[in-house]
């Protein structure tokens, strides 16, 4: 059996819900990636060009410290890398976890929270620099998604 590890980043508490029941259903560890600078709202305002999200959305290489770190990423087989879609893709925090770990022989599923945008390219993105990791295609949850429906959903990697 797989050890499993479900990392999320959340800017509003959807994802964090979303990655608390798919750990429930999984039996998995939980952790957050929680950016070293907290967002604020101004900084989460996709509408304006300068706020810090906007910003880091436009520059593919930037990348937004992480306040900590996976004690022990060499113990799991199976990591879970849930986020919110910002700009029909990966928010740049995930791709800066995806770069900070060695996952040589790891298995990455992406899963993503959204009001109505897909998963988008995410899933090829953490591949091309999350080291080592097979990475799946992933998937775009409501924010309501039950403990049961994420559990068929991840049976196939757990």
């Amino acid at each position: 059996m797989s050890k499993v590890l479900v990392t999320y980043f959340s800017a509003s508490g959807v994802t964090k819900a979303l990655a608390a029941r798919l750990a429930e259903a999984c039996n998995a560890d939980l952790f957050e990636i929680e950016p070293q600078d907290p967002y604020t709202k101004a900084d989460l305002n996709w509408m304006d060009k300068k706020s810090r999200s906007s910003v880091e959305m436009n520059d593919r290489s930037c990348r937004p410290a992480i306040a900590s770190k996976v004690e022990d990423m060499s113990s799991y087989d199976v990591i879970f890398v849930g986020f919110p879609v910002w700009w029909y893709r990966e928010p740049s925090i995930i791709d800066t976890f995806a770069e900070e770990y060695d996952f040589t022989g790891k298995l990455i599923v992406p899963f993503a929270t959204s009001g109505s945008s897909g998963i988008g390219p995410s899933g090829s993105n953490i591949a091309l620099i999350a080291k080592g990791a097979e990475v799946e295609e992933g998937r775009r949850f409501k924010a309501n998604a039950s403990v049961e429906e994420l559990r068929d959903w991840a049976s196939d990697w757990i």
